[in-house]
């Protein structure tokens, strides 16, 4: 079953803070170092200096170190009530609001503290593989502050949308808490409303409790840190109660139906390759695919989100689009000891078919990403391409939602990167404390 929880979260102080779109980010695994200065140049209290500080020549393994830093701008922020507590647990409801290819869209999620457990439990699983580096160090920073400074991101289901409906309950005719627009995704108003009402909480608790295969949309690293913490915490505090902090993670829970969920592609960018070039590639695949030349990235674009099975293909020299014969052949093509679902995903074919087999690019250098560049902005990768920069890029149409339902319920993870659900939930709205003696 689905433990969720309300809990009394730690959360900027509007008196001190009123401008809150200084001190709000993007997730910490979306911060390179020109946006983290953008955001230390925005406020000495931006949230990016606890999730993802910047790092000193003269750091120690056991500090002063980026860990150490965050942890003591955490406290120091709570003494100087720039950071509170709230005095009574709740439920956030967690409203954004984006545009899309001309439609607008509104998202409406749940903030809360979920109970962790195993994915072979089936109450929770993930969707794609991770990296191990990131682990390690989200790892380390749970250990030295001791609470959740991120939201990570859940997809349940709901086919009625009836926690929705509760929660629209709780704020209609409220005004929200927090109006406000982050800086890298400009385009996007992030809404929050705090839920107390008794009634409500229970409502919402008593629906989500039956609950099972909900998904990891975002934040695989964040929830395996919390399975490792949640160990190691267990092993220490071997009385702790089941309704310890340590046991739950800080997610935003959005369903499965709801109208504004959107998955982007994630484009593939190879890099450092000495092996095939762009015209070997294109001869190869020859084989297996039509190709068609085009004039121009917009309508390559075009024609991928047209089929699953349909790439584009920029190596420098002009865009084409390559759409597989024969979709039958998959089984052969792909000898994974994977299901149906999974080689049919248009980002199995082209990292098993086109990547591994055609491209002859090494699975060591995707694994390590020291030659594959990832991308929402297809011209990004252009560029780097003519700038010298990259050696191809190959555009792939969106993950659908019901793939994604069909694949991780049979217990399956997706190549890394399979999905892009936009907007991002941001950091800094709320932080969930995880010592010892809290309890939910």
């Amino acid at each position: 079953m689905a433990v969720v929880k309300p809990f009394r979260g730690i959360r900027y102080n509007t008196r001190r803070i009123p401008a809150l779109q200084t001190v709000i980010s993007q997730p910490y695994d979306r911060i390179d170092d020109d946006l983290q200065q953008q955001y230390y140049d925005l406020s000495p209290y931006n949230i990016v200096r606890i999730i993802q500080g910047k790092t000193h020549d003269d750091d120690q393994p056991t500090g002063p170190n980026v860990y150490t830093r965050a942890r003591d701008y955490y406290q120091q922020w709570q003494a100087e009530n720039v950071l509170v507590r709230e005095n009574t647990p709740a439920f956030y409801a967690y409203e954004q609001t984006f545009t899309v290819e001309n439609e607008t869209y509104i998202r409406l999620g749940m903030i809360a503290a979920v109970e962790l457990t195993d994915f072979d439990e089936g109450t929770i699983l993930p969707h794609e593989r991770t990296h191990a580096g990131p682990k390690e160090d989200r790892l380390r920073l749970l250990r030295t502050i001791q609470a959740n400074t991120e939201q990570i991101f859940i997809l349940y289901p709901d086919a009625e949308n009836t926690i929705n409906a509760l929660i629209r309950q709780a704020i209609a005719n409220h005004d929200p808490a927090i109006d406000v627009v982050e800086i890298w995704e400009n385009d996007v108003r992030q809404r929050l409303w705090p839920i107390t009402d008794p009634a409500i909480l229970a409502a919402i608790q008593a629906e989500m409790a039956p609950k099972r295969g909900l998904i990891i949309a975002d934040g695989h690293h964040r929830y395996g840190t919390g399975l490792n913490y949640r160990d190691e915490q267990s092993a220490a505090y071997p009385d702790a109660p089941a309704n310890a902090a340590f046991n739950f993670v800080q997610a935003t829970l959005v369903s499965m139906d709801d109208p504004g969920l959107v998955v982007l592609p994630t484009h593939r960018e190879i890099c450092n390759f000495a092996g095939k070039t762009p015209a070997e590639i294109l001869k190869q695949a020859a084989a297996y695919f039509a190709i068609t030349p085009v004039s121009n990235l917009e309508t390559c674009l075009d024609a991928v989100n047209q089929a699953g099975h349909t790439f584009g293909f920029y190596g420098g020299a002009g865009f084409y689009v390559l759409t597989l014969k024969n979709t039958a052949d998959l089984d052969a093509l792909i000898p994974d000891d994977q299901s149906d679902d999974w080689k049919n995903l248009a980002v199995s074919v082209l990292h098993k078919l086109i990547l591994e087999q055609i491209a002859g690019v090494p699975v060591a250098g995707i694994e390590d990403k020291s030659m594959i560049r990832y991308h929402r902005d297809a011209a990004l990768a252009v560029r780097n391409i003519d700038a010298g920069q990259g050696n191809f890029v190959f555009f792939v149409s969106p993950t659908r939602m019901e793939q994604i339902k069909a694949v991780a319920g049979q217990g399956e993870k997706m190549p890394q990167k399979s999905t892009d659900f936009y907007p991002k939930v941001i950091s800094g709205l709320s932080m969930l404390p995880l010592a010892p003696e809290e309890r939910l």
